[in-house]
């Protein structure tokens, strides 16, 4: 019998999925489910989901819920982290400080000002996590959802020798979408994948052994397809390569697409995939369900017919490679860089093919980034483990001067309104950064040093 313990479960659509897909392995069918949440109505909602799930698959698992982040890690075989830090209501600030500087941002969940603040908020909770699951699971295999993906993920590999990796689905999302561009079926693509989290590109792309970007380059002349993924069409005519984020999220990575309200209108606005155009459609979208969850979920419980069928997901697979049967499973991990890309700086986190199996998750092979994507690549991984060193050390003065160099931000303000802008976030978040050894940005200290 393996124990999951699910931190974060008010998270209900990815509790509900990952259970689904862990259960669906024999090694797991009579596991140990503990949901842990800080929100006990949402966790009572999470148990109700996944006790369904249970039911439907006649499965002789348990699920037992608890407000005691302790007593769920105690013992895990795995750990699966989706929280959320601070709430919709005080991310929203990180859309909208920005942006009455003239920086617009659609999601702000993963780079840039929001990413940042997102990741300084949240870093301090994970690692609370971590040390726990240090002292009373110290074997367990976690794997982190939580975003901003990179910044997370590097700063507690820094701080601790557990098995920690990173996941993210835009990697097989976006494999699945090209092949139904091609017209291919999923299980007849190979590839191969790196960079960092939401900025990987594929180096190759392959239907029944055969390159496809000839055949990718034609179908994005299909109106149906161009209009898809306006930003990211874009970038590969441009780049050669076709990068595994939706256009929504890419758009506010780099300095070309929302830097004017033209390119906005042009590149951000009319897209048929998720490609969210004004700041305010992601702050509604999520504001919005704050109103609605609780109907909508309870209709799921009470209505809908659960899919017993494993999703695509990569955590089950993990799992069931290092402790279910032992089957190997390759896919992209986000690990600090040991050489896994020969050109992206030691220690920044990255995106990579790996392996799982009963030896733990282990690199395939290093790989190397055409020199252009290595520009771009490097210049985001410098920028969050800058950040990263920033949260270790407590020093504003850091995070300053990484949203400095923030693409987006350094291609629409003066390097004065910057240091404003990222000022007022510190402002707005004091509450969440008692770590810091001040919340002021004074670059008088710079060449002060530590008595």
């Amino acid at each position: 019998m393996k124990k999951f313990a699910f931190i974060g479960a008010g998270s209900l659509d990815f509790t509900k999925d990952l259970v689904r897909d862990i259960l669906t392995f024999e090694a797991f069918r009579d596991a140990e489910l503990y949901l842990m949440d800080i929100n006990p109505t949402r966790l009572e909602y999470a148990i109700k989901g996944v006790q369904k799930i249970i039911d439907a698959g006649h499965y002789p698992a348990t699920v037992k819920g608890t407000l005691d982040r302790r007593e769920a890690l105690k013992d895990a075989d795995g750990v699966l982290i989706t929280i959320l830090q601070g709430g919709v209501e005080v991310w929203r600030y990180d859309i909208e400080i920005p942006k009455k500087y003239g920086v617009d941002i659609c999601v702000g969940d993963t780079r840039g000002p929001s990413g940042i603040f997102r990741f300084l908020r949240t870093a301090p909770v994970m690692l609370d996590i971590i040390r726990d699951a240090e002292e009373v699971c110290p074997n367990a295999i976690v794997l982190n959802y939580t975003n901003p993906m990179d910044m997370l993920v590097s700063f507690l590999q820094s701080k601790s020798k557990m098995n920690i990796t990173g996941l993210c689905h835009s990697v097989q999302g976006t494999a699945e979408m090209l092949a139904g561009w091609l017209n291919a079926s999923d299980k007849k693509i190979e590839y191969t994948c790196a960079g960092i989290n939401h900025q990987a590109f594929y180096l190759d792309f392959k239907v029944d052994g055969k390159d496809a970007y000839p055949d990718l380059l034609e179908a994005i002349k299909r109106e149906e397809v161009a209009n898809e993924e306006p930003v990211r069409i874009e970038m590969f005519k441009r780049l050669g390569y076709f990068n595994t984020e939706s256009s929504g999220h890419n758009s506010e990575y780099l300095p070309w697409f929302r830097k004017r309200k033209d390119l906005i209108e042009k590149y951000c606005t009319h897209g048929t995939g998720w490609n969210p155009g004004a700041y305010a459609y992601i702050l509604d979208e999520y504001l919005g369900r704050e109103d609605t969850w609780e109907k909508e979920y309870q209709d799921w419980l009470d209505n809908a017919e659960v899919d017993l069928s494993r999703g695509e997901e990569y955590a089950s697979n993990i799992f069931n490679a290092i402790f279910g049967d032992n089957t190997p499973y390759y896919f992209n991990a986000n690990l600090k860089n040991k050489n896994y890309i020969t050109n992206i700086k030691q220690g920044c986190c990255v995106e990579v093919p790996v392996v799982a199996d009963k030896n733990g998750i282990t690199s395939t092979g290093s790989v190397t980034l055409p020199d252009h994507l290595a520009v771009m690549v490097n210049n985001s991984a410098l920028i969050e483990e800058l950040a990263v060193n920033g949260a270790i050390a407590g020093d504003p003065n850091m995070i300053f001067q990484a949203i400095l160099f923030d693409p987006l931000t350094s291609a629409v303000l003066s390097m004065e309104e910057i240091q404003n802008m990222v000022q007022e976030m510190f402002d707005k978040n004091a509450d969440y950064l008692t770590y810091f050894k001040s919340l002021k940005i004074d670059m008088r200290r710079v060449h002060e040093k530590d008595n």
